[in-house]
């Protein structure tokens, strides 16, 4: 990945609950803050999805796009643009740290691209409201279920 912003946060639940709520896309406009509608375009032989349709609008950023995840077990998953409007990279990566407590240390890192002119510093700061609001809408998400 190219420059990224990184961040990480403690769920309290095992890695496999946490990785439970992130590969339900069909339920991220309840708590992805911004995201409209996510559509699973296909699936793998794990049953988890391959390739995924967003419609985004978290200003500045309003786009649909298409994201291609790699799935490590309930360890990681990555992600890369297949196809944007406005993005022209969004890359990124849900790492899952087992506490041994029931709890998970998640990091979420993040490299995205535009296709109108963003100084660096916006793009990162853009970068950081993602995974911040992520982070948390995921915590709140695993530990209300």
């Amino acid at each position: 990945m190219a420059e990224q912003t990184t961040s990480s946060i403690v769920i309290d639940a095992p890695p496999a609950a946490v990785m439970a709520v992130i590969a339900d896309f069909t339920s991220y406009p309840a708590w992805a803050k911004g995201v409209k509608s996510a559509q699973v375009l296909s699936t793998g032989i794990d049953g988890r999805a391959e390739q995924v349709h967003f419609d985004l609008d978290v200003s500045p950023i309003k786009d649909t796009y298409t994201l291609s995840y790699d799935w490590e077990g309930d360890r990681e998953v990555t992600w890369t643009l297949v196809e944007g409007q406005m993005l022209k990279a969004l890359d990124g990566a849900y790492t899952m740290r087992d506490l041994g407590n029931g709890s998970t240390e998640v990091t979420y890192r993040l490299a995205l691209d535009v296709s109108i002119p963003l100084i660096g510093m916006l793009k990162r700061k853009g970068e950081k409201i993602l995974i911040d609001t992520a982070l948390k809408g995921l915590k709140k998400r695993v530990e209300s279920h």
